[in-house]
């Protein structure tokens, strides 16, 4: 069964991975062909144009080198034999964030091309999100300030713990139901 999951991994793994290779090429291809196509004008890039893909193409290549060796399974040379299916790169969490980091640079890749260098503006959502992670889960939390709310209500939240199950039996006591067992204080 342990044996099935690893398989089923690797071979997601190494779909996923083929998607990054192609991802890291395609989206310039398309760059180039929109301004060949729709932005005459814009060709060749500007400097600035030039230099705000670069700077976000290294990012990008990193996190795409990551996930591959990350990903990648190993197999013994002679049998074939699956060894290690690599992690899950579908697995929430930094994983999950890097392919988020590679999607934005994509998409601002293709949108630049496309409309026009004010595209590239779509990429601060990345530091924001991060300040709002960091926000959220670190510095709020230290001065205090929970997003959960007061309890004034107890009935309230004891009503929205008990299961289904734990309703019926609470019904069926205040009818006075003898298969039910009420134990009083």
């Amino acid at each position: 069964m342990a044996k099935g999951s690893a398989k089923r991994i690797a071979g997601q793994n190494e779909q996923t991975i083929k998607t990054l290779r192609l991802g890291m090429i395609v989206p310039t291809i398309i760059s180039l062909l929109l301004r060949f196509f729709f932005r005459r004008g814009s060709l060749p890039p500007s400097k600035g144009s030039l230099a705000l893909y670069v700077l976000t193409y290294f990012p990008a290549l990193f996190l795409s080198r990551y996930l591959e060796t990350m990903g990648t399974s190993r197999r013994d040379p002679t049998t074939g034999t699956l060894l290690s299916s690599g992690e899950d790169l579908s697995q929430p969490g930094v994983t999950e964030w890097c392919f988020d980091i590679l999607y934005v640079t994509w998409a601002c890749q293709i949108g630049s091309g496309a409309f026009g260098e004010w595209f590239w503006w779509l990429y601060l959502i990345i530091p924001l999100y991060a300040a709002f992670k960091v926000w959220s889960n670190f510095i709020s939390p230290m001065l205090g300030r929970s997003s959960a709310p007061a309890s004034g209500n107890d009935a309230a939240t004891e009503k929205e713990t008990l299961s289904k199950r734990q309703e019926k039996l609470r019904k069926r006591g205040e009818r006075g139901d003898p298969r039910v067992r009420s134990v009083r204080k």
